[in-house]
């Protein structure tokens, strides 16, 4: 890797220019911004533009004809003189480049966004392979959120999301190593690995006082983003796309399933699922709206605090002449909450389901030596001008699926039995009443209730009647469960979006 000085000025004086215009060529835009395991970036038109901050306006006459002179400004010589000193004083041998690469990340978090990040060579190389077909690792989406590692979403059929992995879940630590003080990229390389192999991650869920593992087995995690299937209700055809992220084939993928349902099912309504959708290229997103908008308004805006929000439209498109309704949870976010509150507040589509993630942000990503820079540049901003950013997209019909669908897997250590208290008891509980076994409480006390609805469970499944959860019976209920949330006529809010068509 190499960095030199000036690309150590560059990225200071970027850091420095937040309160005006960027001087710099923009490679791409990202809708969401966020360091994953599936990461994007745009493939939009280059931009650039000039201008200056108020910073250097406001630095005096000295400082300006210093720069005009090509000398460095008093400041980067301080670095200069800094890593000198280091080298030459410190107790240890230190690398250079090493030292100048410690410098641009600390320019860039000293701007306090978890979404800036200065990327060195290996984790561009990361970066650029994210927008591959597929990769290996758990397939989750992590953003760092109130300074933990925190999980926007798990890809749908991913390990994550089958270990019951869910939105909002904090990582403290991976195969028992904190990642408290590391970034977001670096927690990324690490939960990510081979396919076959386990990880650890010890999660912290909001709501619940005690921490807990969880062992995932990483897989190979195709990105095949749109899926469609047909409902029937009360005698018509009811198409769900179901839109799992927005990659480079996205907007491709949606039109040919969307013209698969009009044409070959004719359908009569449509529902778009964006649920667990961690966002990503903005330019499908815009393209996906065509086909069911006009470009008479704006479907969002991009807002900065030093100028107007700059509106945005769809190139061509008209609305549909059958009803549609979008499914929105907590795990959709950046580009699933554009998608959602543009459909809602433009067309006046119902909106099922829970608050989105809230992440509202625009990053620009511009060549950095053998690295990358990632700033935050814009916010998103509804049609009818709210704040995506930490609000989220309110759904305008809350609906919350049955509890089991928010639980992870059980993973006790030690059998399960009468008597036994703590939070693998309540999963345990969850699921049973899930399946419609008589359970009397779901509070986590391993009650005689408890006891007789394993029983029946396992004679029910031919396994040993022994009234206590042991590795057999784990393994069984497990896959019963996995079943039923996959099941259609399980999913409330699938099902109460279809009913919201024909209201």
């Amino acid at each position: 890797m190499n960095i030199s000085r000036k690309f150590l000025i560059l990225v200071i004086l970027v850091a420095f220019l937040v309160g005006g215009a960027i001087s710099a060529t923009v490679v791409s835009v990202v809708a969401d911004g966020d360091t994953t395991e599936e990461q994007s970036a745009s493939n939009e038109d280059d931009q650039s533009s000039n201008g200056e901050s108020d910073e250097e306006e406001s630095s005096g006459e000295d400082n300006s004809e210093s720069e005009q002179n090509g000398d460095t400004p008093q400041e980067l010589s301080q670095i200069d003189d800094l890593v000198q000193s280091i080298e030459e004083y410190y107790l240890n041998e230190v690398d250079e480049e090493t030292l100048y690469e410690g410098a641009l990340q600390g320019v860039v978090s000293a701007l306090d966004d978890p979404f800036s990040e200065y990327m060195n060579e290996d984790m561009t190389e990361q970066f650029n392979q994210s927008l591959e077909s597929s990769f290996e690792g758990i397939g989750a989406e992590v953003t760092e959120r109130d300074g933990y590692i925190t999980v926007v979403s798990p890809i749908a059929d991913s390990p994550a999301e089958e270990a019951g992995i869910r939105p909002n879940d904090r990582i403290l630590a991976v195969d028992g190593e904190s990642v408290e003080d590391q970034s977001v990229n670096e927690a990324v390389q690490i939960i990510r690995g081979e396919k076959g192999t386990d990880v650890v991650l010890t999660i912290q869920r909001p709501g619940e006082e005690e921490t807990f593992d969880v062992t995932i087995t990483r897989d190979e995690i195709p990105l095949e983003t749109v899926t469609s299937s047909v409902q029937e209700y009360e005698g018509k055809t009811v198409g769900v796309l179901e839109v799992t992220s927005f990659g480079e084939g996205t907007a491709e993928e949606f039109e040919e399933e969307l013209t698969y349902l009009e044409e070959d099912e004719n359908i009569d309504g449509l529902v778009l699922d964006v649920r667990g959708n961690p966002g990503g290229l903005f330019d499908a997103v815009q393209q996906m709206l065509s086909h069911f908008m006009t470009g008479d308004d704006p479907f969002v805006y991009t807002k900065r605090h030093d100028s107007e929000r700059d509106p945005y439209f769809v190139d061509s498109g008209e609305k549909k002449d059958y009803p549609i309704s979008v499914v929105i949870n907590r795990g959709s976010a950046s580009a699933s909450e554009i998608l959602a509150a543009a459909l809602n507040e433009v067309n006046g589509y119902e909106l099922i389901g829970e608050t989105t993630f809230g992440k509202g942000t625009v990053q620009q990503t511009m060549p950095l030596g053998d690295g990358m820079l990632k700033l935050t540049v814009y916010d998103w901003i509804t049609p009818d001008g709210n704040r995506i950013q930490d609000q989220g997209v309110d759904p305008t019909i809350e609906q919350r699926q049955p509890e089991y669908f928010y639980s992870t897997l059980v993973q006790a250590e030690d059998t399960l039995e009468y008597d036994m208290t703590g939070s693998e008891v309540e999963k345990l509980q969850q699921m049973l009443d899930g399946l419609d076994y008589d359970v009397s409480r779901t509070d986590g006390y391993f009650d005689r209730s408890t006891e007789s609805a394993v029983e029946n469970f396992q004679e029910e499944n031919s396994l040993d009647v022994t009234g206590a959860l042991n590795d057999e019976t784990e393994r069984v209920l497990e896959e019963q469960i996995l079943d039923a949330v996959s099941n259609p006529d399980n999913d409330v809010q699938l099902q109460r979006a279809i009913e919201a068509l024909y209201e």
